[in-house]
């Protein structure tokens, strides 16, 4: 059994826990990095995650950018910039998601002051387009600082709701499902949160995973992405 198929079986309910239940501590870890990164092996192991993590390809496939009005490839990146990655949706009623986006978005700020912001591309990807529509991602990018002009921000949108369930479980291991939002007003539905972000370098490894990105050190993504675009 693969390791996505092991930590899928243990449910979509346990989250975060369940991606990272396996994880154990590796500090001090020596030796050298995996094949194809600039980092060196994180301090903690995911190797049994369910979603990609250091060493792993970073996984390719077309989604729209409903504002620019374009396809986006993450394969297309490849030999051009690095990637940071997320999940998330603009309804998120518990501060996961913009938790996630000022991660990404303190990274596109830093790339602009230190020079490097045509050498990284900054996807967050919705699991909610009934909701997030253009109009929505722009306005939410508004609230959220986003710089769109900057040409590395790309809102990645499937077109049903049933896309992003496959995209997310294919690609990330990851399992999206509306529930109910009886605890919430003016919701009709919620999703199980997994916090995940990740980086792959320029040649499309990941370097780093992080399965708890709305608890995870701001300047330490922005370190480790700095560290990956100008090595």
């Amino acid at each position: 059994m693969d390791r996505r198929t092991y930590l899928r079986s243990l449910g979509a309910a346990t989250g975060v826990a369940a991606l990272t239940a396996t994880a154990g501590c590796l500090d001090g870890i020596g030796g050298s990095g995996a094949e194809g990164t600039v980092l060196g092996p994180p301090e903690q192991d995911l190797s049994e995650s369910s979603h990609p993590t250091y060493g792993d390809e970073m996984p390719n496939f077309t989604v729209p950018d409903p504002i620019a009005g374009e396809e986006i490839s993450i394969g297309g990146f490849e030999g051009e910039r690095a990637v940071l990655w997320t999940s998330f949706y603009t309804n998120c009623p518990d501060g996961v998601c913009p938790a996630l986006i000022l991660r990404l978005r303190r990274a596109q700020a830093v790339a602009a002051e230190e020079g490097y912001a045509d050498e990284v591309a900054f996807l967050p990807l919705t699991f909610d387009p009934e909701v997030d529509t253009a109009d929505v991602l722009r306005e939410y990018a508004g609230q959220q600082g986003v710089d769109l002009d900057a040409g590395n921000w790309h809102f990645l949108r499937p077109e049903t709701y049933e896309e992003g369930q496959e995209l997310m479980d294919e690609h990330f291991g990851l399992v999206i499902e509306k529930r109910d939002a009886d605890d919430f007003e003016n919701l009709e539905y919620q999703f199980p949160h997994f916090g995940l972000i990740l980086l792959a370098n320029k040649d499309g490894i990941v370097e780093r995973a992080y399965p708890r990105g709305p608890m995870t050190d701001i300047e330490r993504i922005v370190s480790d992405l700095e560290r990956v675009v100008t090595a």
